[in-house]
């Protein structure tokens, strides 16, 4: 189902616990409202037009402004405020969403060692 926004629209692809990813498209000359994820990394991945993402760093003040055209790809974590924008282009990205700690799931019970062949 396409949602129509200020800005463009949004269409969920894939929604799970684990992930989510969303194909937007953005009217040239728009943005999306600033704001943060408490717990998930945010990723664009630009497949057509060309789209900044913009991250107030929490560390310094600073306000990173990454260009994406097609083929690129970028990230913002968890408990960044962030926003998306256009400038006289419009764009077509995918917005992924997953949880923060996704790859440090893995328990380890031993350690790996080599294996003697007799």
């Amino acid at each position: 189902m396409i949602l129509g926004k200020i800005w463009g629209t949004t269409e969920p692809l894939l929604v799970t616990p684990a992930v989510e990813i969303h194909k937007i498209m953005v009217h040239k000359g728009y943005k999306c409202s600033e704001h943060i994820h408490q717990y998930k990394w945010n990723a664009f991945y630009c497949i057509d037009g060309r789209i900044t993402i913009c991250v107030r760093k929490n560390d310094y003040d600073l306000v990173d402004r990454t260009t994406l055209e097609a083929g690129d790809f970028t990230t913002v974590a968890p408990n960044e405020y962030h926003w998306f924008e256009t400038d006289g282009h419009w764009a077509h990205a995918l917005e992924i969403y997953y949880p923060q700690h996704i790859t440090e799931d893995i328990v380890r019970k031993s350690v790996g060692a080599s294996i003697e062949f007799g």
